[in-house]
């Protein structure tokens, strides 16, 4: 069938069941615009404020769907300003595409007007990037490009598309399949390999396992739970791999690392077996690796071959999908106990005191903990980064059915309320509970208008102590406490700033408060903004 090849990458998204894109339109990237107009009832194109925040979006659409997603931006700029997205989904292995306009064919390379290489500039965080010089190939590349996003270890995958190439007719034919001969993931386990692992979790007196976001990506949530309860091995995990377990799970010891709990890092430190499934081991997760490698015997399961033995000595390499190699694991793992070892491990657990808030503040871990025991069962939790990451990863309690997602590799600010807007629109049916800063806020409060405009409902939480409180806390601790560049002095009133956007807000700055704001968050699955006023020196842990 003949059409325009803008009509044909509009033809290849609904093959491939895309009904959400995230864009910000220009010059370059005009035809494909004016092609999804004509689909506008199969495709929502979500016009947000700023292009790494469709980017972040489709992070967040393609994290809960588990499916490949789309963003959308014009050449120059509007591509440069997605590289901050394309990194950040690298860094998490999440799986999107991202489509960018391109100065017309023949301008290539002669500095046109809003010209970029974005194919070479993103080249470190992609998995796989094109350039397409000729309209009769957009079929197979979109086919292609998909399948490489979404399969093997996820990551994002560039199609950069010049104006030209856009206008060109093609006869369209969407291929049934795909075959790559150089890419080939390695998908199940060998099989002596499953069998060294299953011999030594057998033989260890105080096996681990330790959860990372692989296990999300490869739906491998089942396996793991199944895993445990047939072994009795306790689970800890990475920032990554939280809400793979409830944390009133028994064998739940919580997350590892510089800013995990005492119970997890504890659990690290004693366990004499320490089974690793898509955990990449980043420093913040494991920051003495060496010394682990001394005392523990370590068994990891990834499916990308570069990632086991980089950051940790690994006795038994296991490569494969999470999902696929435990359930090979559950056919020769044989039922056991571990009583006296959780019972060792529960001693670590305890209580988190908190101390009385200053005048006209709450204490943050005290309002998170707070606020999970209120919010529905399915809530997915979306925490930017800074001390509001930290407070979030360790004081919200999440029950049977909740998420928690956040930037955990790249650590990227901005990050939270466009990925709970992909969230909220992946899964209408849940509540999506975005937390950050004052200062990552001031980095995405553009995006309510999106919320507006498109009736999005998420509830935004806003930690504001007028500080970039992560970076005073280390200037606090490792330079002799001379703080430089952290003071937000001249932020707006975030109450009076989404009442602008014709927003219900509230401000938390006492018990009573709280109480009334918390009640208004679990409430009505409504578009809302809370302030939550703490403590400028308020720790971390």
């Amino acid at each position: 069938m003949k059409m325009s090849a803008s009509k044909a990458m509009v033809e290849c998204l609904k093959a491939e069941g895309i009904n959400t894109v995230y864009g910000y339109p220009g010059a370059a990237i005009c035809p494909f615009f004016d092609a999804l107009l004509d689909e506008e009832k199969t495709i929502r194109n979500i016009l947000v404020r700023h292009e790494v925040n469709g980017g972040h979006a489709a992070s967040g659409f393609a994290r809960m769907s588990g499916k490949p997603q789309v963003c959308i931006a014009t050449s120059g700029p509007g591509a440069v300003n997605l590289i901050t997205a394309i990194a950040t989904a690298h860094a998490d292995s999440i799986p999107i595409i991202a489509i960018t306009g391109q100065v017309a064919t023949e301008q290539i390379g002669s500095d046109a007007f809003q010209e970029a290489d974005i194919t070479g500039a993103a080249e470190p965080f992609v998995k796989h990037s094109y350039l397409v010089k000729d309209a009769s190939e957009i079929p197979h590349i979109f086919k292609e490009a998909f399948y490489i996003a979404g399969s093997g270890r996820p990551g994002p995958v560039l199609i950069d598309v010049p104006v030209d190439v856009q206008r060109a007719v093609i006869d369209f034919e969407y291929p049934k399949s795909i075959n790559i001969r150089s890419y080939k993931p390695t998908i199940k386990g060998n099989a002596m390999q499953v069998k060294r692992v299953a011999k030594a979790l057998k033989e260890a007196k105080r096996p681990l396992i330790c959860i990372g976001g692989g296990v999300f990506a490869s739906n491998a949530v089942e396996e793991i739970r199944k895993l445990s309860e047939v072994t009795d091995i306790p689970v800890i995990t990475t920032m990554m791999g939280i809400s793979c377990f409830n944390d009133d799970d028994r064998r739940f010891f919580g997350m590892i690392g510089t800013h995990g709990v005492k119970s997890a890092n504890n659990a690290a430190n004693d366990c004499d077996t320490l089974l690793l499934v898509g955990a990449r081991v980043g420093d913040r997760a494991v920051n003495n690796p060496l010394k682990l490698e001394e005392t523990t015997t370590i068994i990891h399961i990834d499916i990308d071959p570069a990632e086991i033995g980089k950051n940790i000595g690994t006795d038994i390499p296991l490569v494969g999908n999470a999902k696929d190699v435990l359930g090979q694991l559950l056919k020769v793992v044989e039922p056991m106990e571990h009583k006296e070892w959780i019972e060792h491990l529960n001693a670590y657990k305890s209580k988190r005191k908190y101390s009385k808030a200053k005048k006209g503040t709450v204490d943050p871990r005290q309002f998170i903990e707070k606020l999970s025991e209120a919010m529905p069962a399915n809530t997915t939790v979306v925490a930017d980064v800074g001390q509001n990451q930290i407070w979030a990863a360790t004081s919200y309690k999440l029950k049977e059915g909740g998420r928690f997602l956040t930037s955990g590799g790249m650590g990227t600010m901005g990050y939270s309320l466009p990925c709970a807007m992909g969230a909220k629109m992946a899964c209408p049916d849940r509540t999506s509970l975005q937390i950050c800063g004052d200062g990552s806020f001031q980095m995405q409060f553009m995006e309510m208008a999106t919320c507006v405009q498109y009736g999005i409902n998420v509830k935004i939480v806003v930690m504001t102590n007028q500080r970039l409180g992560m970076v005073r806390e280390l200037q606090d601790k490792g330079f002799d406490g001379r703080k430089v560049s952290v003071f937000l002095d001249g932020s707006p009133d975030f109450v009076k700033l989404a009442a602008a956007y014709g927003i219900p807000a509230m401000r938390v700055h006492d018990t009573k408060s709280m109480n009334k704001a918390i009640e208004a968050l679990a409430g009505e699955d409504k578009l809302m903004l809370v302030e939550v006023c703490v403590d400028e020196d308020a720790p971390t842990l």
